[in-house]
C-alpha cells in the first residue's frame, strides 16, 4: 500500500493493473488518451501488454478475444469511441466475455468538444447496442473511487460474466488527489468461475447455479468453447427456436439483476432528516455536494444522493434516502437521463407523494454551487 498524487485517469490505470490487468488495447482519444500513455509506460514493467489497434471497433473485437483467452483485459475511450464499439458490445454481452470500458465522457453530440465536460453517456453506458442485455456500470466521483470501482467493476464483470463499464468525465480524469494505492495482494480480486465437469460434457452457456452465471473455460484450455455471436443454445450452436433463444437472452438479462446485491453502490449525505434530496453523479456530485453545505450552512434541510452503481440502480438506498423528503431535485450535464432512472423507481414504487425537478445543465463546462443555485432560482422552484 502507497499513498501517490494521481489524476483519476492515472488511478484507473493504478486500480487496473491492481486488479490484474494484462491486456490494454485501445486507440487514442481525448480525455482518455493519457490513461492510455500511462499504462504503456506501466503495464510493460509488470509484464503486461498494451497494445494500439487501428480503431475502436478492432479495439472491442480485439478486448472480447483476449478476454475469451483467459486474459484480464480493458480499454478506454471517450464517447465518440464508445459509440464505435457499440456492435461489440453486443458481442461481448452475446458471448458472455468479461472485460473492463473506460467511459470518460465529454460534450457531444457527436465530436463535441474533445476536452470539455460531459454527462451525456449514461443510457448508452447500458444500452449503446442493440438487443435485450445487461451491463454493470459505476460512476466514481474522486481519483481515489476511480482507483477502487475500477477493481469494483473488473471483479463485476467476473462475477456476472458480462462487460463492464466505468463512467468517468472530462474534469474527473483530470482532478489529481491523493490515492491510497493497493497492490493486487491487498485488493479482492474475483476470479472466473471454472468449469468443473470434462470438456466432453462442457457447454459454455449452460448454468446449473441460481446465479444465473455459467462457468468459463478460456480457449487453449482443451475446452474447445464456442463464441457464437447468432442465437445459440447451451452448447454454442446456431438456433433459431424461439424457446432456446428466449431462455438465452431472459438469462443474459436477469443474471445481472440476481446477483444486484453484489453489484450495487451508492453514497448518501446529510438525508437523515433532508427535506429536499439532490441526485448527481461524478463530477456533478461535487458541487453538488458543495452546494448542500452552503445550504444546510443557511439552515435549508439538503440533502445529497449519489448513485455510484448507475446500472444496476441502487433503488433500495434511493428509497431509504428520500423516505423523509418532500423534494428530489436531479442534477446532471444532459438533458436528463438520470432524471429518468429516479423517475422510474419513484414510479415503480408507488411514491408519488413528492415533487421531482429535472436540472438538465447541458453546458460544456462544469458549474460550481453558486451556479447550480442560480439555476435553480432562474426557473422559479419552490424548494425551500
Amino acid at each position: 500500500m502507497r499513498q501517490e498524487f494521481l489524476n483519476s485517469n492515472q488511478a484507473v490505470a493504478e486500480g487496473a493493473m491492481s486488479a490484474g490487468l494484462n491486456v490494454y488495447i485501445g486507440y487514442p482519444i481525448t480525455p482518455s488518451s493519457d490513461l492510455f500513455e500511462y499504462l504503456s509506460e506501466k503495464l510493460p514493467e509488470r509484464g503486461g501488454v498494451v497494445f494500439q489497434a487501428e480503431d475502436e471497433i478492432a479495439t472491442i473485437n480485439a478486448l472480447v478475444g483476449a478476454s475469451l483467452s483467459g486474459a484480464r483485459t480493458m480499454t478506454a475511450t471517450s464517447g465518440p469511441g464508445f459509440s464505435l464499439m457499440a456492435e461489440g458490445v453486443g458481442f461481448a454481452a452475446m458471448v458472455e466475455a468479461p472485460l473492463l470500458i473506460v467511459n470518460v465522457m465529454r460534450t457531444g453530440p457527436s465530436t463535441g468538444i474533445a476536452t470539455q465536460i460531459g454527462q451525456g453517456d449514461i443510457i448508452q453506458s447500458r444500452w449503446s447496442s442493440h438487443g435485450p442485455y445487461n451491463l454493470v456500470v459505476y460512476a466514481p466521483a474522486s481519483a481515489q473511487e476511480a482507483f477502487d470501482y475500477t477493481v469494483r467493476a473488473f471483479n463485476a464483470a467476473y462475477i456476472v460474466r458480462t462487460p463492464a463499464v466505468l463512467l468517468s468525465d472530462a474534469v474527473l480524469a483530470h482532478t489529481r488527489e491523493r490515492v491510497t494505492v493497493r497492490e493486487s495482494h491487498e485488493v479482492e480480486i474475483v476470479d472466473r468461475k471454472k468449469p468443473a465437469e470434462p470438456p466432453s460434457e462442457y457447454k459454455p452457456y449452460r448454468s446449473d447455479s441460481s446465479d444465473m452465471v455459467p462457468s468459463f473455460a478460456y480457449y487453449g484450455e482443451g475446452y474447445h468453447p464456442i463464441a457464437e455471436s447468432l442465437s445459440h443454445d447451451e452448447r454454442g450452436y446456431y438456433k433459431t427456436d424461439p424457446r432456446i433463444y428466449r431462455n438465452l437472452v431472459e438469462r443474459l438479462v436477469h443474471k445481472v439483476e440476481r446477483n444486484k446485491a453484489k453489484l450495487v453502490e451508492s453514497r448518501s449525505y446529510y438525508t437523515d432528516d433532508a427535506d429536499i434530496v439532490f441526485v448527481a453523479i461524478g463530477s456533478m456530485a461535487r458541487s453538488v455536494l458543495a452546494l448542500v453545505r452552503d445550504l444546510r450552512a443557511d439552515g435549508v434541510k439538503a440533502g445529497l444522493f449519489r448513485p455510484i452503481s448507475v446500472w444496476p440502480f441502487d433503488d433500495e438506498s434511493f428509497v431509504s434516502s428520500i423516505s423523509g423528503a418532500k423534494s428530489i431535485v436531479v442534477v446532471e450535464l444532459n438533458q436528463g437521463q438520470l432524471y429518468e432512472i429516479v423517475k422510474s423507481v419513484l414510479w415503480e414504487r408507488g411514491i408519488k407523494d413528492m415533487s421531482l425537478h429535472k436540472l438538465d445543465m447541458i453546458l460544456p463546462e462544469l458549474p460550481g454551487p453558486d451556479e447550480i443555485l442560480e439555476e435553480i432560482n432562474s426557473r422559479g422552484w419552490r424548494l425551500w
